[in-house]
């Protein structure tokens, strides 16, 4: 969504030349391929591992952590591993975000009206919603200290940063899809205005 965000804002002009089928089908397969590692490095860990502690977990769906925490083993270098693949994952698409961010907000702030600033800014405010609370939810599920984890405020966070954005992002998009249509058509007449 933020190189979506970046061509239609920066490039608006070469929009359909660069985010075209070819475009989609690579961000898509790096998108799964992202996705697959992040899950095959814990998965293989769990099957790994005796469990010695039963089986109940405290959250209503199967975390890694949790499930670790039932291993009868030393689970410390699993950990760790799952950790550096999933945070390696995470940073390396969070700076390629802000990244594509920096751009757009510098070319946002050469747009001569104030309209089309305002109209670039509409285009980028639901997907910074979206990815704002995901990001701030999971960091915070992720890294909170375990003296203000409870049974009630595990689950509660793992809906917040699993369930809610992929929900409140459909719920955004497709509300602002013919708006934004509209609004792409509009910014690429600003760059022709001002490139004459």
């Amino acid at each position: 969504m933020a190189y979506d965000r970046y061509i239609a804002i920066c490039r608006p002009l070469h929009y359909e030349t660069l985010m075209g089928e070819r475009a989609c089908v690579k961000m898509a397969a790096a998108a799964w391929a992202s996705g697959f590692l992040n899950a095959v490095v814990p998965t293989a860990n769990v099957f790994s591992v005796t469990s010695c502690q039963g089986n109940v977990l405290g959250q209503f769906f199967c975390e890694i952590p949790q499930i670790l925490k039932l291993s009868c083993s030393e689970s410390y270098l699993r950990e760790v591993g799952v950790i550096v693949v999933s945070l390696s994952l995470v940073v390396g698409c969070f700076i390629l975000i802000v990244l594509s961010y920096v751009q757009i907000f510098t070319v946002m702030l050469r747009i001569p009206s104030e309209q089309g600033q305002h109209k670039a800014f509409s285009m980028c405010l639901p997907h910074l919603f979206v990815l704002s609370m995901f990001f701030s939810t999971a960091v915070f599920a992720c890294l909170k200290p375990l003296s203000i984890s409870s049974p009630g405020l595990d689950p509660a966070l793992a809906v917040l940063y699993s369930v809610l954005p992929p929900t409140l992002k459909s719920l955004i998009y497709s509300m602002r899809n013919k708006e934004r249509q509209g609004t792409l058509k509009k910014l690429i007449q600003l760059v022709v205005v001002q490139q004459q």
